[in-house]
């Protein structure tokens, strides 16, 4: 079935991709941020952890005591208890905090590419609107975030679930350890359901990440038209440049054709080819050419020299020659300084000046 003009079926150009960017509307997989930030925030606990305790413990044990001999709760026993439950909170949560913090921004930055895009932080009145939302429920992408959603519910429950069932029988020996070994054992099955729960986000992340890319890509493809549209926009449109083209051409043969009478001779073949020499000894090394042309325009330049008492020489084979191996406003090639130092020195003979310039003394 052949495809309508309206389908997407092209890939996003460059030039879409830069405007997309700059509006803000780039790739990204909230999952993958979710994903880094955890395992960030896990190993920044596992390294951590004996500052941590050893600071709890300090803390625990200076609240028993203040507890202890502590007869009257005034306002410096609050302000010293304040001072010290802030120091711990920031001693103790500080750190993970910033870790987590640094591993997101890390995360997202790597996905965007440093991109930092005010209109993103507008507000879109648009989202405000409860028919949209209810669309964004029923569109493939709303049904791919509940589904991941479920599936996030059931990998928590599953492993909880799973880790609860393994370790039950442990619960009760903790009464008799220590509170320092009850809680070591604690965080070392804290730190084994993490790692699962870790590795199973990881597989999910990683759907997400290409899952998130096909939407973007879908998204961004444009139909035929679109690209055509664009193609016109950076390169014009065709049409518009021809007419430019030939605009400028025209203009070229005008200023070209207005040189003609300040020629010295003009070689013709004789109605087909013509070409216009101008030489100024004191400039050029050369004759000049600063007219050419074939057919119309040939014999344009032959009316217009003969018009202005510009000398007419025909000249088949080096009217052919000098068209189509000079350029004009350039000197001529060495190659034809004979033959035309011949034709000058008749027209210098005619006009009764010397090649210098200077007039011919007649005996």
């Amino acid at each position: 079935m052949a495809e309508s003009a309206g389908d997407k079926t092209e890939q996003a150009t460059p030039k879409k991709r830069e405007d997309e960017r700059k509006e803000g509307n780039i790739f990204q997989s909230k999952e993958i941020v979710i994903l880094v930030t955890m395992l960030a925030t896990f190993f920044g606990f596992k390294v951590l952890y004996p500052t941590i305790m050893s600071t709890a413990e300090n803390f625990m044990s200076k609240m028993f005591t203040l507890a202890g001999e502590q007869e009257i709760f005034d306002v410096y026993a609050s302000r010293e208890i304040f001072i010290s439950s802030c120091v711990c909170i920031i001693i103790c949560c500080g750190p993970l905090l910033m870790i987590a913090v640094g591993a997101a921004i890390l995360a997202t930055v790597a996905q965007t590419k440093g991109l930092f895009n005010m209109k993103s932080l507008r507000p879109k009145f648009s989202r405000m609107n409860p028919l949209n939302g209810i669309k964004n429920l029923f569109s493939l992408k709303g049904i791919i975030e509940l589904l991941k959603s479920i599936i996030k519910i059931v990998i928590l429950f599953y492993v909880i679930y799973s880790f609860i069932s393994d370790n039950i029988m442990l619960f009760p020996k903790m009464m008799d350890m220590s509170i320092s070994d009850a809680a070591e054992q604690t965080g070392d099955m804290l730190f084994t359901l993490f790692e699962t729960v870790a590795i199973a986000f990881a597989f999910l992340a990683g759907f997400d990440f290409f899952y998130q890319r096909w939407d973007y890509e879908k998204k961004l493809r444009m139909t035929k038209q679109e690209v055509k549209e664009e193609y016109k926009n950076i390169e014009g449109d065709p049409q518009v440049k021809s007419q430019r083209k030939a605009r400028q051409q025209q203009l070229s043969r005008q200023r070209m054709m207005q040189a003609v009478p300040q020629a010295d001779v003009v070689i013709r073949n004789p109605e087909h080819v013509a070409v216009a020499l101008k030489y100024d000894r004191e400039i050029n090394k050369a004759p000049v050419v600063i007219a050419k042309g074939l057919d119309e325009v040939a014999l344009r330049i032959v009316r217009i020299a003969e018009e202005n008492g510009v000398k007419c020489i025909e000249n088949k084979l080096l009217a052919r020659a000098l068209y189509a191996q000079t350029e004009l406003t350039k000197e001529i090639p060495a190659e034809f300084y004979t033959a035309l130092a011949e034709i000058m020195a008749v027209i210098y003979q005619e006009k009764g000046i010397t090649p210098d310039g200077k007039p011919i003394k007649r005996v």
